[in-house]
Protein backbone atom coordinates (compact mmCIF):
# COMPACT_ATOMS: atom_id res chain seq x y z
CA UNK A 1 0.00 0.00 0.00
CA UNK A 2 1.30 3.45 -0.82
CA UNK A 3 2.12 5.75 2.04
CA UNK A 4 -0.59 8.28 2.88
CA UNK A 5 0.23 11.98 3.25
CA UNK A 6 -1.49 12.09 6.63
CA UNK A 7 0.92 9.44 7.89
CA UNK A 8 -1.82 7.02 8.90
CA UNK A 9 -0.75 4.23 6.55
CA UNK A 10 2.79 3.10 5.90
CA UNK A 11 3.86 0.82 3.09
CA UNK A 12 3.58 -2.85 3.94
CA UNK A 13 2.68 -2.39 7.62
CA UNK A 14 2.35 -5.99 8.78
CA UNK A 15 4.79 -6.35 11.66
CA UNK A 16 5.19 -4.28 14.79
CA UNK A 17 8.67 -3.33 16.04
CA UNK A 18 10.07 -5.81 18.55
CA UNK A 19 10.74 -4.88 22.17
CA UNK A 20 12.34 -6.56 25.16
CA UNK A 21 10.30 -4.40 27.55
CA UNK A 22 6.69 -4.97 26.46
CA UNK A 23 4.59 -7.83 25.08
CA UNK A 24 4.38 -7.17 21.33
CA UNK A 25 2.68 -10.52 20.70
CA UNK A 26 -0.24 -9.44 22.92
CA UNK A 27 -0.40 -6.06 21.16
CA UNK A 28 -0.55 -7.79 17.79
CA UNK A 29 -3.64 -9.75 18.97
CA UNK A 30 -5.66 -6.68 19.99
CA UNK A 31 -7.87 -6.90 16.90
CA UNK A 32 -8.23 -10.67 16.70
CA UNK A 33 -11.82 -11.85 16.11
CA UNK A 34 -13.07 -8.26 15.86
CA UNK A 35 -16.68 -8.00 14.70
CA UNK A 36 -17.16 -4.22 14.87
CA UNK A 37 -15.10 -1.05 14.64
CA UNK A 38 -14.93 -0.33 18.41
CA UNK A 39 -11.44 -1.64 19.08
CA UNK A 40 -9.83 0.00 16.07
CA UNK A 41 -11.31 3.41 16.78
CA UNK A 42 -10.65 3.14 20.53
CA UNK A 43 -6.98 2.26 20.04
CA UNK A 44 -6.39 4.90 17.35
CA UNK A 45 -8.13 7.51 19.51
CA UNK A 46 -5.98 6.56 22.50
CA UNK A 47 -2.87 7.07 20.33
CA UNK A 48 -4.10 10.49 19.21
CA UNK A 49 -4.67 11.62 22.79
CA UNK A 50 -1.29 10.30 23.89
CA UNK A 51 0.47 12.17 21.11
CA UNK A 52 -1.23 15.45 22.10
CA UNK A 53 -0.09 14.82 25.67
CA UNK A 54 3.48 14.07 24.60
CA UNK A 55 2.97 10.48 25.78
CA UNK A 56 2.61 11.41 29.44
CA UNK A 57 1.77 8.13 31.19
CA UNK A 58 1.01 9.67 34.57
CA UNK A 59 -2.20 11.48 33.65
CA UNK A 60 -5.29 9.22 33.39
CA UNK A 61 -7.31 9.36 30.17
CA UNK A 62 -10.98 9.69 31.07
CA UNK A 63 -13.53 7.53 29.28
CA UNK A 64 -15.35 10.71 28.27
CA UNK A 65 -12.25 12.13 26.57
CA UNK A 66 -11.65 8.82 24.81
CA UNK A 67 -15.23 8.57 23.62
CA UNK A 68 -15.26 12.14 22.31
CA UNK A 69 -12.05 11.34 20.42
CA UNK A 70 -13.61 8.14 19.08
CA UNK A 71 -16.69 9.98 17.84
CA UNK A 72 -14.50 12.64 16.23
CA UNK A 73 -12.39 10.00 14.47
CA UNK A 74 -15.53 8.18 13.31
CA UNK A 75 -17.33 11.32 12.11
CA UNK A 76 -15.48 11.65 8.82
CA UNK A 77 -15.84 8.04 7.58
CA UNK A 78 -19.38 7.58 8.91
CA UNK A 79 -21.10 10.96 8.58
CA UNK A 80 -19.14 12.80 5.90
CA UNK A 81 -18.06 9.92 3.66
CA UNK A 82 -21.05 7.73 4.61
CA UNK A 83 -19.16 4.46 4.98
CA UNK A 84 -20.90 1.54 6.65
CA UNK A 85 -19.46 0.49 10.01
CA UNK A 86 -21.70 -2.59 10.18
CA UNK A 87 -25.34 -2.88 11.17
CA UNK A 88 -24.58 -3.49 14.86
CA UNK A 89 -21.92 -0.82 15.30
CA UNK A 90 -22.62 1.37 18.32
CA UNK A 91 -20.20 4.14 17.36
CA UNK A 92 -22.10 4.92 14.17
CA UNK A 93 -25.37 4.60 16.08
CA UNK A 94 -24.09 7.02 18.73
CA UNK A 95 -23.04 9.58 16.11
CA UNK A 96 -26.48 9.39 14.52
CA UNK A 97 -28.07 10.12 17.89
CA UNK A 98 -26.28 13.47 18.15
CA UNK A 99 -27.48 16.74 16.61
CA UNK A 100 -24.16 18.14 15.43
CA UNK A 101 -24.02 21.44 13.55
CA UNK A 102 -20.78 21.01 11.62
CA UNK A 103 -19.52 24.09 9.76
CA UNK A 104 -16.31 25.36 8.22
CA UNK A 105 -13.39 24.94 8.66
CA UNK A 106 -14.16 21.32 9.65
CA UNK A 107 -15.67 20.61 6.22
CA UNK A 108 -12.61 22.04 4.48
CA UNK A 109 -10.32 19.71 6.46
CA UNK A 110 -8.37 22.54 8.07
CA UNK A 111 -9.35 21.39 11.58
CA UNK A 112 -6.33 19.10 11.50
CA UNK A 113 -6.30 18.26 15.21
CA UNK A 114 -10.09 17.75 15.25
CA UNK A 115 -10.20 20.47 17.92
CA UNK A 116 -13.38 22.10 16.63
CA UNK A 117 -15.02 18.77 15.90
CA UNK A 118 -14.25 17.51 19.40
CA UNK A 119 -15.65 20.73 20.85
CA UNK A 120 -18.88 20.32 18.86
CA UNK A 121 -19.27 16.77 20.16
CA UNK A 122 -18.38 17.75 23.72
CA UNK A 123 -21.17 20.35 23.60
CA UNK A 124 -23.74 17.53 23.34
CA UNK A 125 -25.39 15.61 26.15
CA UNK A 126 -23.16 12.54 26.06
CA UNK A 127 -24.25 10.73 29.21
CA UNK A 128 -26.04 7.88 27.44
CA UNK A 129 -23.42 7.65 24.70
CA UNK A 130 -20.64 7.30 27.29
CA UNK A 131 -22.61 4.65 29.17
CA UNK A 132 -23.08 2.69 25.96
CA UNK A 133 -19.53 2.93 24.61
CA UNK A 134 -17.68 2.36 27.90
CA UNK A 135 -19.44 -0.94 28.48
CA UNK A 136 -17.18 -3.35 26.64
CA UNK A 137 -14.21 -2.13 24.61
CA UNK A 138 -11.99 -0.51 27.27
CA UNK A 139 -12.09 -3.76 29.19
CA UNK A 140 -11.94 -6.27 26.34
CA UNK A 141 -9.17 -4.59 24.36
CA UNK A 142 -6.47 -5.63 26.85
CA UNK A 143 -7.68 -9.22 27.28
CA UNK A 144 -4.74 -10.59 25.17
CA UNK A 145 -2.40 -9.54 27.99
CA UNK A 146 -4.20 -11.75 30.55
CA UNK A 147 -5.50 -14.77 28.66
CA UNK A 148 -4.26 -17.35 31.18
CA UNK A 149 -5.18 -15.33 34.27
CA UNK A 150 -8.67 -14.59 33.00
CA UNK A 151 -9.28 -18.20 32.03
CA UNK A 152 -8.46 -19.34 35.57
CA UNK A 153 -10.54 -16.61 37.20
CA UNK A 154 -13.55 -17.21 34.96
CA UNK A 155 -13.63 -20.81 36.06
CA UNK A 156 -13.93 -19.66 39.69
CA UNK A 157 -16.31 -16.74 39.04
CA UNK A 158 -18.74 -18.03 36.45
CA UNK A 159 -21.37 -15.51 37.47
CA UNK A 160 -19.24 -12.57 36.38
CA UNK A 161 -18.68 -11.44 32.81
CA UNK A 162 -15.21 -11.00 31.40
CA UNK A 163 -15.54 -7.20 31.52
CA UNK A 164 -16.21 -7.21 35.26
CA UNK A 165 -13.10 -9.32 35.92
CA UNK A 166 -10.60 -7.33 33.84
CA UNK A 167 -10.07 -4.26 36.10
CA UNK A 168 -9.01 -6.39 39.08
CA UNK A 169 -6.71 -8.52 36.93
CA UNK A 170 -5.17 -5.44 35.28
CA UNK A 171 -4.50 -3.89 38.68
CA UNK A 172 -3.02 -7.07 40.14
CA UNK A 173 -0.74 -7.83 37.19
CA UNK A 174 0.15 -4.28 36.14
CA UNK A 175 3.75 -4.78 37.24
CA UNK A 176 4.50 -8.27 35.93
CA UNK A 177 2.29 -8.53 32.83
CA UNK A 178 2.71 -4.89 31.77
CA UNK A 179 -0.65 -4.53 30.01
CA UNK A 180 -1.22 -1.57 27.75
CA UNK A 181 -3.10 0.15 30.57
CA UNK A 182 -4.98 -0.37 33.81
CA UNK A 183 -8.03 1.47 35.19
CA UNK A 184 -8.52 4.13 37.84
CA UNK A 185 -10.34 1.51 39.93
CA UNK A 186 -10.25 -2.27 40.25
CA UNK A 187 -14.05 -2.23 40.48
CA UNK A 188 -15.75 -2.41 37.09
CA UNK A 189 -18.65 -0.07 37.91
CA UNK A 190 -16.29 2.58 39.35
CA UNK A 191 -13.92 2.74 36.38
CA UNK A 192 -13.89 6.13 34.65
CA UNK A 193 -10.43 6.30 33.08
CA UNK A 194 -7.45 4.30 31.83
CA UNK A 195 -3.86 4.75 32.99
CA UNK A 196 -1.18 3.86 30.45
CA UNK A 197 1.70 1.64 31.49
CA UNK A 198 4.94 3.69 31.48
CA UNK A 199 6.78 1.06 29.42
CA UNK A 200 4.09 1.21 26.75
CA UNK A 201 4.21 5.00 26.75
CA UNK A 202 7.92 4.81 25.88
CA UNK A 203 7.30 2.21 23.15
CA UNK A 204 4.37 4.08 21.60
CA UNK A 205 6.24 7.37 21.57
CA UNK A 206 9.22 5.77 19.83
CA UNK A 207 7.14 3.87 17.26
CA UNK A 208 4.02 6.03 17.04
CA UNK A 209 3.88 6.32 13.25
CA UNK A 210 4.38 2.59 12.72
CA UNK A 211 1.87 1.53 15.39
CA UNK A 212 -0.76 3.97 14.16
CA UNK A 213 -0.14 2.84 10.61
CA UNK A 214 -0.59 -0.78 11.67
CA UNK A 215 -3.85 -0.01 13.49
CA UNK A 216 -5.11 2.05 10.54
CA UNK A 217 -4.25 -0.78 8.15
CA UNK A 218 -6.21 -3.23 10.29
CA UNK A 219 -9.18 -0.84 10.40
CA UNK A 220 -8.97 -0.35 6.65
CA UNK A 221 -9.16 -4.12 6.12
CA UNK A 222 -12.23 -4.27 8.34
CA UNK A 223 -13.94 -1.38 6.53
CA UNK A 224 -13.18 -2.75 3.07
CA UNK A 225 -15.05 -5.95 3.95
CA UNK A 226 -18.10 -3.91 4.95
CA UNK A 227 -17.93 -1.53 1.97
CA UNK A 228 -16.74 -3.84 -0.82
CA UNK A 229 -17.96 -1.72 -3.73
CA UNK A 230 -17.23 1.73 -2.36
CA UNK A 231 -14.48 3.65 -4.18
CA UNK A 232 -11.36 5.06 -2.49
CA UNK A 233 -11.97 3.74 1.04
CA UNK A 234 -8.32 4.34 1.87
CA UNK A 235 -8.95 8.08 1.45
CA UNK A 236 -12.08 8.07 3.60
CA UNK A 237 -11.02 6.70 6.98
CA UNK A 238 -9.46 9.98 8.07
CA UNK A 239 -9.91 13.61 7.07
CA UNK A 240 -7.38 14.58 4.40
CA UNK A 241 -4.83 17.18 5.43
CA UNK A 242 -6.29 19.44 2.78
CA UNK A 243 -8.30 19.39 -0.43
CA UNK A 244 -6.21 19.48 -3.56
CA UNK A 245 -6.25 22.54 -5.78
CA UNK A 246 -8.39 22.42 -8.93
CA UNK A 247 -6.10 24.83 -10.79
CA UNK A 248 -5.20 22.41 -13.61
CA UNK A 249 -8.82 21.39 -14.09
CA UNK A 250 -9.83 25.08 -14.13
CA UNK A 251 -7.28 25.79 -16.88
CA UNK A 252 -8.83 23.01 -18.96
CA UNK A 253 -12.33 24.40 -18.69
CA UNK A 254 -11.10 27.95 -19.32
CA UNK A 255 -9.77 26.76 -22.67
CA UNK A 256 -13.22 25.35 -23.41
CA UNK A 257 -15.02 28.53 -22.37
CA UNK A 258 -12.68 30.67 -24.46
CA UNK A 259 -13.84 28.85 -27.57
CA UNK A 260 -17.51 27.96 -27.06
CA UNK A 261 -20.49 29.12 -25.03
CA UNK A 262 -21.54 26.77 -22.26
CA UNK A 263 -24.58 26.87 -20.04
CA UNK A 264 -24.77 25.56 -16.48
CA UNK A 265 -26.18 22.04 -16.74
CA UNK A 266 -28.26 22.60 -13.59
CA UNK A 267 -29.63 26.13 -14.03
CA UNK A 268 -29.43 26.61 -17.80
CA UNK A 269 -27.74 29.98 -17.33
CA UNK A 270 -24.68 31.09 -19.36
CA UNK A 271 -21.32 30.46 -17.71
CA UNK A 272 -18.90 33.38 -17.65
CA UNK A 273 -15.22 32.58 -18.08
CA UNK A 274 -14.27 34.74 -15.09
CA UNK A 275 -17.04 33.57 -12.76
CA UNK A 276 -17.56 29.83 -12.57
CA UNK A 277 -17.04 26.95 -10.17
CA UNK A 278 -16.15 23.34 -10.89
CA UNK A 279 -18.75 20.90 -9.62
CA UNK A 280 -18.03 17.27 -8.80
CA UNK A 281 -20.92 15.60 -10.63
CA UNK A 282 -20.56 12.61 -8.31
CA UNK A 283 -19.83 14.36 -5.00
CA UNK A 284 -16.24 14.45 -3.83
CA UNK A 285 -17.28 12.96 -0.50
CA UNK A 286 -18.29 9.83 -2.43
CA UNK A 287 -15.53 9.47 -5.04
CA UNK A 288 -12.74 11.23 -3.06
CA UNK A 289 -10.93 12.38 -6.21
CA UNK A 290 -10.76 15.38 -8.54
CA UNK A 291 -10.54 13.60 -11.89
CA UNK A 292 -11.47 15.77 -14.84
CA UNK A 293 -14.08 13.34 -16.15
CA UNK A 294 -16.22 14.00 -13.05
CA UNK A 295 -15.93 17.83 -13.09
CA UNK A 296 -18.19 20.26 -14.90
CA UNK A 297 -18.35 24.10 -14.80
CA UNK A 298 -21.36 25.59 -13.02
CA UNK A 299 -22.47 28.88 -11.55
CA UNK A 300 -20.85 29.36 -8.13
CA UNK A 301 -24.18 29.75 -6.33
CA UNK A 302 -25.57 26.60 -7.94
CA UNK A 303 -22.46 24.63 -7.00
CA UNK A 304 -22.81 25.86 -3.43
CA UNK A 305 -26.47 24.81 -3.35
CA UNK A 306 -25.70 21.32 -4.68
CA UNK A 307 -22.96 20.84 -2.06
CA UNK A 308 -22.24 17.12 -1.48
CA UNK A 309 -25.49 15.83 -2.96
CA UNK A 310 -26.02 13.67 -6.02
CA UNK A 311 -27.54 15.31 -9.10
CA UNK A 312 -30.98 14.13 -10.10
CA UNK A 313 -30.91 11.69 -13.06
CA UNK A 314 -32.35 14.33 -15.40
CA UNK A 315 -29.01 16.13 -15.51
CA UNK A 316 -27.02 13.15 -16.78
CA UNK A 317 -27.41 13.80 -20.53
CA UNK A 318 -26.51 17.47 -20.13
CA UNK A 319 -23.44 16.48 -18.13
CA UNK A 320 -22.26 14.08 -20.85
CA UNK A 321 -22.94 16.70 -23.53
CA UNK A 322 -20.86 19.29 -21.65
CA UNK A 323 -18.04 16.79 -21.28
CA UNK A 324 -18.26 15.89 -24.97
CA UNK A 325 -18.13 19.52 -26.07
CA UNK A 326 -15.19 20.16 -23.80
CA UNK A 327 -13.28 17.18 -25.16
CA UNK A 328 -13.86 18.23 -28.77
CA UNK A 329 -12.56 21.74 -28.09
CA UNK A 330 -9.46 20.53 -26.28
CA UNK A 331 -8.75 17.90 -28.91
CA UNK A 332 -8.57 20.73 -31.41
CA UNK A 333 -6.68 23.23 -29.25
CA UNK A 334 -4.20 21.17 -27.22
CA UNK A 335 -0.88 19.85 -28.49
CA UNK A 336 -0.87 16.09 -29.02
CA UNK A 337 1.24 15.28 -25.95
CA UNK A 338 -0.89 17.49 -23.70
CA UNK A 339 -4.08 16.02 -25.12
CA UNK A 340 -2.87 12.47 -24.51
CA UNK A 341 -2.02 13.31 -20.90
CA UNK A 342 -5.34 15.12 -20.33
CA UNK A 343 -7.55 12.25 -21.50
CA UNK A 344 -5.62 9.48 -19.76
CA UNK A 345 -8.02 9.32 -16.80
CA UNK A 346 -11.05 9.37 -19.14
CA UNK A 347 -9.70 6.32 -20.93
CA UNK A 348 -8.66 4.44 -17.78
CA UNK A 349 -11.60 5.27 -15.50
CA UNK A 350 -14.41 5.19 -18.06
CA UNK A 351 -13.17 2.10 -19.89
CA UNK A 352 -12.84 3.93 -23.21
CA UNK A 353 -11.40 1.66 -25.90
CA UNK A 354 -9.63 4.38 -27.91
CA UNK A 355 -9.34 8.15 -28.01
CA UNK A 356 -11.69 8.49 -31.00
CA UNK A 357 -14.52 7.20 -28.80
CA UNK A 358 -14.10 10.26 -26.58
CA UNK A 359 -15.19 12.43 -29.50
CA UNK A 360 -18.25 10.28 -30.30
CA UNK A 361 -21.16 11.49 -28.16
CA UNK A 362 -23.01 8.18 -28.20
CA UNK A 363 -19.96 6.09 -27.29
CA UNK A 364 -18.92 8.58 -24.63
CA UNK A 365 -22.43 8.52 -23.19
CA UNK A 366 -22.47 4.72 -23.07
CA UNK A 367 -19.13 4.68 -21.26
CA UNK A 368 -20.33 7.25 -18.73
CA UNK A 369 -23.56 5.33 -18.21
CA UNK A 370 -21.74 2.05 -17.47
CA UNK A 371 -19.55 3.76 -14.87
CA UNK A 372 -21.75 6.41 -13.29
CA UNK A 373 -25.14 4.72 -13.00
CA UNK A 374 -23.94 1.88 -10.70
CA UNK A 375 -22.01 4.43 -8.61
CA UNK A 376 -25.11 6.59 -8.25
CA UNK A 377 -27.13 3.58 -7.06
CA UNK A 378 -24.41 2.70 -4.55
CA UNK A 379 -24.19 6.29 -3.31
CA UNK A 380 -27.97 6.43 -2.79
CA UNK A 381 -27.82 3.19 -0.79
CA UNK A 382 -25.09 4.73 1.36
CA UNK A 383 -27.29 7.70 2.17
CA UNK A 384 -26.32 10.40 -0.33
CA UNK A 385 -29.29 12.57 -1.25
CA UNK A 386 -30.54 13.35 -4.73
CA UNK A 387 -30.47 17.08 -5.46
CA UNK A 388 -32.80 19.07 -7.67
CA UNK A 389 -32.51 22.90 -7.72
CA UNK A 390 -35.75 24.62 -6.89
CA UNK A 391 -37.38 26.79 -9.53
CA UNK A 392 -36.86 29.76 -7.16
CA UNK A 393 -33.11 29.17 -7.14
CA UNK A 394 -33.05 28.82 -10.90
CA UNK A 395 -34.90 32.11 -11.27
CA UNK A 396 -32.52 33.87 -8.89
CA UNK A 397 -29.54 32.91 -11.08
CA UNK A 398 -31.06 34.39 -14.23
Amino acid sequence: MAEESAGYFTSGVRQLPESAEVNIAALSRLFADTTNSYKYVFFISMLDILKRRNFDALQPIAFKELIIEMLANAWYPHTYFKLSFGIRDKIAESLDSLTLDIQEPILKFTDTDKKLLRAAIDDQDLKQVIQKLRRYVPFRLIVPFFENELANIENRHKGNTLDVLVPKVAETHFGDRKPLYRFDSDNYSSCNAIILHPSWAIYLEKHHAIVRGWASWEWLSYMQKRNPNTPSIIHKLFAPNKRESLSKQTVYWRIVLENIDLRCIYSGQPIEINNFSLDHYLPWSFVAHDQLWNLVPTLPEVNSSKSNDLPSPGFFEKFVEAQHRGLRVCHEKLATQQWNKTVETYINDLGIQNQDDLLDLEKLGNSYSHVIQPLVSLAINQGFRLWQPSSKKLTSTA
